[in-house]
């Protein structure tokens, strides 16, 4: 099998998806697949060549859904092998889980997360489905036990147990809050499974949940500010503009080498920042703050924690960084699409 690693960019704008392949420290485009409306997060099951893709309707009128590409790794054409509709609103986070056999889903819009067996690169009618508004990304613990979903709208995070038939069943506490007002957005588990860390839209945060891995239950510990001091942004809300407003607008994050730095991007002033965690699961303040592409709302790290690619939702471009624990590096800017907003390592 090809293992020369691959970098995969989803160009909104364009309803496209870039692939790239990743040689030394450089990148270099090896295909853009079109006819991917809207395509704004997809997942990838590297070991099965596949990518799960979340698009809209190609036409007024046409359901949003889920498609099942294939991919070849050495040439970076993505071919359609599979599609679900999913009627009530796109997903705006997919994610997989025990091994690649299981689907899990996050509507922002439609405000409703789905739980779905996968069989052969097709993925099944959902057989659960939970309800919170404005749902913004959800992961399941590395057994596949146990799932969370991430509420913008309600400020909380939900969290399910994961049945033999993929059944969300509620712990027993159903939801754990987060700061009012905070925006929760995306998140992390630590390796150890004993953390869980947010990252928040509105007030620029980390949220720190310990988690108990055996009842998978969260508590909330502790909450770092993310954001650059000096850029003087204001706290958001839901419906503003963050960028008329200049209003915090936090976006993504990721574990850097060894989970000793966890990574967030902020998209007003389009910025990359590394937050140093203890062993003890506390996070630090950044001591740096790097302008990166315009409105990065996506990015990720190699595996080996040596790179970084940022995409900026306002560039047709993506950016290529050595990563030196908290400092970064520009290698290479490449040309990707319009609207890049979501980066994979495949």
């Amino acid at each position: 099998m090809n293992t020369t690693p691959l970098v995969l960019v989803a160009n909104a704008g364009d309803g496209s998806i870039s692939v790239f392949r990743l040689a030394g420290r450089a990148l270099e485009r090896l295909a853009v697949n079109d006819g991917l409306p809207d395509c704004s997060t997809f997942v990838v099951d590297s070991a099965r060549s596949l990518v799960y893709a979340g698009v809209k309707g190609r036409t007024h009128g046409e359901p949003a859904g889920i498609v099942t590409l294939e991919l070849d790794r050495t040439t970076g054409r993505l071919t359609p092998r599979s599609r679900i509709d999913v009627p009530d609103g796109g997903m705006n986070y997919l994610s997989l889980a025990r091994g690649g056999t299981a689907l899990l889903g996050a509507s922002y819009g439609g405000g409703y997360g789905i739980s779905c067996h996968v069989e052969d690169g097709v993925v099944g009618e959902p057989v659960g489905r939970i309800a919170f508004p404005n749902l913004h990304s959800v992961l399941a613990d590395g057994d596949g036990r146990f799932a969370y979903f991430v509420s913008l709208g309600a400020d909380l995070v939900a969290q399910y147990a994961l049945d033999d038939e993929l059944h969300l069943i509620p712990l027993d506490t159903e939801t754990v809050s987060a700061p009012e007002g905070s925006g929760p957005r995306h998140l992390v588990l630590s390796e150890a499974q004993d953390a869980v860390y947010v990252v928040t839209e509105f007030s620029g945060e980390v949220l720190y949940f310990a988690r108990d891995t055996t009842t998978g239950e969260l508590a909330l510990r502790g909450a770092t500010s993310v954001v650059d001091p000096a850029r003087g942004l204001g706290h958001s809300v839901l419906g503003a503009d963050p960028r008329e407003n200049h209003f915090i607008w936090g976006a993504d994050l990721q574990w850097g080498k060894g989970e000793r730095m966890l990574w967030t991007s902020e998209r007003t002033e389009s910025t990359l920042a590394a937050s140093a965690v203890t062993a003890a699961g506390v996070v630090s303040v950044p001591r740096i703050f790097h302008e990166t592409e315009p409105q990065p709302r996506g990015f990720a790290i190699s595996p080996d924690g040596s790179l970084l690619v940022a995409a900026g939702e306002l560039s047709t471009t993506i950016s290529l960084y050595a990563v030196d624990e908290d400092r970064l590096e520009l290698l290479q800017r490449a040309e990707t699409g319009n609207g890049a907003n979501w980066v994979r390592f495949a």
